[in-house]
C-alpha cells in the first residue's frame, strides 16, 4: 500500500523523536514518503498532489487543523468532482484537541495510536479497517468537523491572532478568548435567522454550532458536548441560541461540560440530524469558523451534510457517549 505522512512539525504535541519513532514503525507495513508541512495551507497541496498521484493512503501526523488541509486538498471545492480514486485518510493525533481522532476512537497519545493505527492497517483477513464517514458542504470548503457563526468564530479569531504572535494553543487560551466574547454577546442584540431543512425561518438567534461528529471539542480530557447523538455517519448536528441571559447560558454551559449530557433550555434551538441549514447574518456579517480554522466574517452560510464522503482507518461506530465514559 503506498501512503504519504503529512507532519506538521509545529503541531502543539508532536516531537521529533516521536515523529521519527511514527515513520520508522509506518515504514514497516507501507511504501512511505514523508513530508513536513511547512506554510499554512501546504497540507492542502501535499494532499492534493497524494491524490494526482495515485497515492493509497494519506496519513496526518498533527492537530485538528492539520486533518482539514488533508481532506479539502484530497476533495478539492465543493461541488468540484473529486479524483475517482480518493485515497484514504487516517490520522496519528498530535495537536491541542485532537476531536477528529478521538471522536473516532484513535488514542490522543500519538505512541499509542501509532500501534493503534498499524493494528488497524493489518486487520481482520490481512485488510485495512476502513470505515465510511460523512463530512459538511460548506460552500467555499469542506468541514471534517465542525462549524461555529457568532461566538465562536469571535473565540477562533482571538486564538488565532495569539497563535500569530507565537503563543501556544491550549485550553486556557480558548477559556481566556470565550469568557469576554460570550460577555459582550449578552449585550448586543440577536441578529441571525437559522432554517433548517426547509422549514420556516427562526429570527432573533445569537448563535450557531455546526458539528459532524460529538462532542464538539475538548477542554484537556473533559468533553464539550452541543449534538451528543451526532455521528460521522448521520446528519448535521445544529445548537443555536435565542437568548444570551448570563444564568441561563450559565446552566447551559454546565450541561455542555456534563458527563452525561441531556441539553435542555428554552432558549435553545438543537437537532442531531438535520441535511442542510442556513444561517443569514442579515447587514451585520458576524465571524464565521469552520474546523478551528477562521473564514471571516460572513453574511450568509449554507451547510449541507454529505454521506459517505471519506474513507478513514478506524474502529468501528461507537456511540460517542458511550466511547467518552
Amino acid at each position: 500500500m503506498r501512503a504519504v505522512l503529512i507532519v506538521n512539525p509545529n503541531a502543539t504535541s508532536t516531537t521529533p523523536a516521536g515523529r521519527d519513532l511514527l515513520a520508522h514503525a509506518l515504514k514497516s507495513r507501507l511504501e512511505l514518503s514523508v513530508v513536513h508541512t511547512d506554510y499554512r495551507g501546504h497540507a492542502i497541496e501535499i494532499s492534493q498532489a497524494a491524490a494526482r498521484d495515485g497515492i493509497d493512503l494519506v496519513i496526518a501526523h498533527g492537530g485538528d487543523g492539520t486533518v482539514h488541509g488533508v481532506v479539502n486538498g484530497l476533495l478539492g471545492t465543493p461541488g468540484s468532482a473529486p479524483p475517482k480514486n480518493l485515497p484514504a485518510v487516517a490520522v496519528v493525533p498530535g495537536g491541542s484537541a485532537n476531536v477528529f481522532a478521538r471522536s473516532l476512537g484513535i488514542a490522543a497519545d500519538p505512541t499509542i495510536a501509532t500501534n493503534q493505527l498499524i493494528g488497524l492497517l493489518n486487520g481482520p483477513g490481512g485488510q485495512p479497517s476502513w470505515r465510511r464517514i460523512g463530512l459538511i458542504d460548506c460552500g467555499e470548503r469542506w468541514s471534517v468537523l465542525n462549524a461555529g457563526m457568532g461566538v465562536d468564530g469571535e473565540v477562533v479569531a482571538a486564538v488565532e491572532a495569539e497563535r500569530e504572535k507565537g503563543h501556544a494553543v491550549t485550553a486556557l487560551r480558548y477559556v481566556r478568548a470565550a469568557v469576554p466574547a460570550v460577555l459582550a454577546t449578552t449585550r448586543r442584540a440577536p441578529t441571525l435567522t437559522l432554517q433548517l431543512d426547509g422549514a420556516a425561518p427562526v429570527a432573533g438567534v445569537h448563535l450557531v454550532f455546526i458539528s459532524n461528529c460529538a462532542p464538539w471539542t475538548y477542554a484537556d480530557e473533559r468533553c464539550v458536548w452541543t449534538n451528543p447523538d451526532t455521528t460521522f455517519e448521520g446528519g448535521m448536528g445544529v445548537f443555536a441560541t435565542t437568548s444570551m441571559k448570563v444564568l441561563p447560558t450559565l446552566r447551559l454551559v454546565r450541561q455542555m461540560l456534563s458527563k452525561r449530557p441531556k441539553l435542555r433550555a428554552k432558549q435553545l434551538i438543537r437537532d442531531d440530524d438535520v441535511t442542510a441549514l442556513r444561517v443569514d447574518a442579515g447587514d451585520t456579517p458576524i465571524a464565521t469558523q469552520i474546523d478551528g480554522e477562521y473564514l471571516g466574517l460572513r453574511s450568509a452560510m449554507t451547510f449541507r451534510a454529505v454521506p459517505d464522503a471519506l474513507n478513514v482507518v478506524a474502529p468501528p461506530l461507537k456511540r460517542a457517549v458511550d466511547l467518552h465514559r
